[in-house]
């Protein structure tokens, strides 16, 4: 089970059975839309009706907990230390030993209960032919002719404290361009399309801005394709990781020993304060005025991005 805007993580992949999509949104709506309501009932109950043996929760919530037991499986694990009192809905809890361990490590927990943990961690994330020769063209239509170098940029992301200020972002993809030559293609969800657009107006260099204008399985072929990557904490950032792009991510509030680039710590760009990190999700509860980001300079990420040797 998965978000829907996550399924194509997974879609194609010849180890799985099956996906079963958990549209987010829409059941967020419970309680407040009768149909939205009625229509999470259904999903529940046909949930129960698929009789599954074992159920892993790997998210932790009371939400991803509510739905393991609703699944109405006999062994339902989950993890010990899980929040919103996610624990209640399990009967087999594993035990984190250390709450910075990073998220990689954390799921990988599973793998002694099951009996795998001597397999390495591997990422192994296909790219689809059929992405690739759309992200191509969409590349060509915007002028950058095909096998060209490029630096994908995210602008965007989810939490406005995880935002670092658009004009840094515009000022250093300006000295990127200007010193390395590189076309910069801006990515990101429909709903950043705004963000890469003043970023986009606030920068001198060539721009290609297709924020909001590719699928998830385009992004991980648009960034496959890339010569780099500069992303903020996001979802695309841990594609660029798995992908093995060379990369620089920018954290402020959150902690990259914990949700950082997975085995790849030198690629972090971030200032080392003692606020940081917060997990604040608004800028108006931080008392340092967003020092974190607000203070993390273009001219040092730009330097590290040209430290990439690309």
């Amino acid at each position: 089970m998965v978000a829907s805007s996550c399924a194509g993580l997974l879609e194609g992949r010849p180890d799985l059975d099956e996906i079963i999509r958990f549209d987010r949104k829409r059941y967020g709506l419970l309680g407040r839309n009768p149909l939205a309501s009625w229509e999470f009932i259904t999903f529940v109950r046909d949930l129960h009706a698929r009789k599954f043996d074992l159920v892993l929760d790997l998210q932790g919530l009371f939400r991803s907990g509510f739905l393991t037991l609703m699944t109405g499986a006999r062994t339902r694990v989950g993890f010990a230390n899980a929040r919103e009192l996610a624990t209640i809905f399990y009967n087999h809890r594993v035990p984190v030993p250390n709450p910075e361990i990073h998220a990689v490590k954390r799921n990988y927990l599973f793998s002694r209960l099951l009996g795998f943990d001597d397999i390495p961690i591997a990422f192994n994330l296909p790219i689809r032919p059929d992405a690739r020769e759309s992200v191509r063209q969409l590349l060509a239509d915007h002028g950058l002719s095909p096998n060209s170098n490029y630096l994908v940029v995210g602008p965007g992301t989810r939490w406005e404290t995880k935002q670092w200020p658009t004009e840094h972002f515009s000022a250093a993809i300006t000295r990127i361009h200007r010193e390395l030559s590189l076309p910069i293609v801006l990515t990101g969800m429909p709903e950043e399309r705004e963000i890469a657009d003043r970023v986009a107006t606030g920068s001198s260099a060539g721009i290609i801005n297709i924020a909001g204008k590719t699928s998830l399985p385009q992004m991980i072929a648009l960034i496959a394709d890339a010569r780099a990557v500069l992303m903020h904490d996001s979802g695309p950032m841990h594609l660029a990781t798995a992908l093995g792009k060379p990369m620089v991510a920018i954290y402020g509030p959150t902690s990259p020993a914990r949700t950082g680039p997975y085995g790849r710590a030198d690629t972090v760009a971030r200032l080392d304060l003692p606020c940081s990190p917060c997990y604040l999700k608004k800028i108006s509860e931080c008392p340092h005025g967003h020092r974190c980001l607000r203070e993390l300079s273009p001219d040092t990420v730009a330097a590290q991005v040209q430290q990439l040797s690309v």
